[in-house]
């Protein structure tokens, strides 16, 4: 876009199931890591708000956590409340689907009554021959023609998307800053990061039964910054997998999180944790909200 075009700015939803690559594409177009991206899904547990500025452009991103047909606790009703909020405040809705089969539309996304592009994710994976089927079957079962393929790994496709994006935000100010590109603390990044590093190393028991939360986060002038995180659980038995034999599984998982904190923030750390049991914090509506759900 040109100087003399007039600004365009809006709020856009990335919406689908569990493990179909949203965090991986709100990283690529935001060009830096907001999200935590792991093989395992829903590990999206909050909207995270993602900016990308450009001269007439100012696109604002929500990624949400991947939608469930049968909530398991509190937790994740809380969550798809959450996404169906995001739903009504978006101006725009990326809907992104693998590309194997015609996906059953989220009824949150119907309900919602927004203009929807779908997103087929992950093409490096199949044939490119089986996807005009596929984009035919999306045409003629939702009559939906915004359909574009993409990997948002490989970032094959993705300036085609921003190039729709930006001819379909509305005509507006700015809402942030040119300059800023999450609204998200660095406390909440460094849970993030860290609930990442659990997933990554430890078995399905222990991560969705985990929570991190940053008690002391001190940057300092001269030496190191010190963090001081707690990893909450539900079961003392959960405690145990994460310390490992002689504390190995924790000294394992803090120099995880160290390194790529160090690499993501360019500042050396000293990085502590702690684990706490918390017995059925994902049914507690109380503990929830204490930890920032």
């Amino acid at each position: 876009m040109d100087k003399s075009s007039p600004n365009k700015a809006g709020f856009i939803a990335i919406v689908g199931r569990p493990n179909v690559g949203k965090s991986t594409l709100l990283n690529k177009l935001i060009g830096e890591k907001l999200s935590a991206v792991t093989p395992k899904s829903q590990t999206t547990r909050h909207k995270i708000l993602g900016i990308l500025n450009g001269e007439n452009l100012q696109a604002i991103f929500l990624d949400t956590p991947g939608l469930m047909t049968k909530p398991k606790d509190r937790l994740d009703e809380m969550m798809l409340n959450s996404t169906s909020e995001t739903l009504r405040d978006a101006d725009l809705i990326l809907w992104i689907v693998e590309p194997y089969e015609v996906e059953a539309m989220p009824v949150q996304l119907k309900e919602s009554n927004k203009e929807a592009i779908v997103i087929i994710n992950k093409i490096d994976l199949v044939d490119k021959l089986s996807l005009l089927p596929l984009i035919d079957g999306y045409q003629k079962t939702y009559n939906l023609t915004e359909i574009i393929p993409i990997s948002s790994k490989k970032g094959y496709g993705c300036d085609i998307l921003l190039e729709d994006i930006c001819q379909k935000l509305p005509e507006q100010s700015f809402f942030y800053e040119d300059d800023i590109v999450s609204i998200q603390t660095e406390r909440f990044f460094v849970e993030e990061l860290i609930m990442e590093k659990i997933y990554f190393l430890y078995r399905d028991e222990v991560p969705y039964s985990a929570t991190v939360q940053v008690e002391e986060f001190k940057e300092r002038a001269k030496g190191k910054d010190y963090i001081r995180a707690i990893i909450y659980i539900e079961r003392d038995s959960q405690k145990a997998i994460l310390i490992g034999e002689d504390g190995r599984g924790l000294r394992r998982l803090g120099e995880a999180a160290r390194k790529e904190l160090e690499r993501t923030r360019g500042r050396p750390l000293y990085l502590e944790l702690y684990i706490k049991t918390k017995k059925n914090w994902r049914k507690n509506e109380g503990l929830l909200r204490e930890f920032g759900y």
